[in-house]
């Protein structure tokens, strides 16, 4: 066999490869900090009939995920655009993003 007939990859540049872990990284970040609010929005529990400020706290962090991830999410189209990351990056924000929304409408009720 030659090597025009073997089916190689040709290898990315190493500016390339750590472009993308670098895209890699600050999406992570992103997704972190949006996790750490729907975080605080799942775990949130009212302490009784009286805690009316359970239902404000709960919306609140899952609104801040929310627009945390929307962040991400577009920063997910810009990378995924210029064929630093693959598609699949997608489903991370739209996962958090689905989460959230369903915390909101689901908030206890006092």
């Amino acid at each position: 066999m030659t090597d025009q007939e073997t089916n190689t990859h040709p290898q990315k540049p190493p500016t390339a490869l750590i472009a993308t872990a670098l895209c890699g990284a600050l999406l992570l970040v992103l997704h972190a900090v949006g996790g750490f609010f729907l975080l605080n929005a799942v775990l949130t529990e009212s302490e009784g009939p009286w805690d009316a400020n359970v239902t404000t706290t709960v919306r609140l962090m899952a609104a801040l995920s929310v627009g945390t991830e929307l962040l991400a999410g577009g920063i997910t189209a810009a990378f995924v655009s210029l064929g630093r990351l693959r598609r699949w990056w997608y489903a991370i924000p739209a996962a958090l993003i689905l989460v959230s929304i369903i915390r909101m409408v689901f908030a206890p009720i006092p």
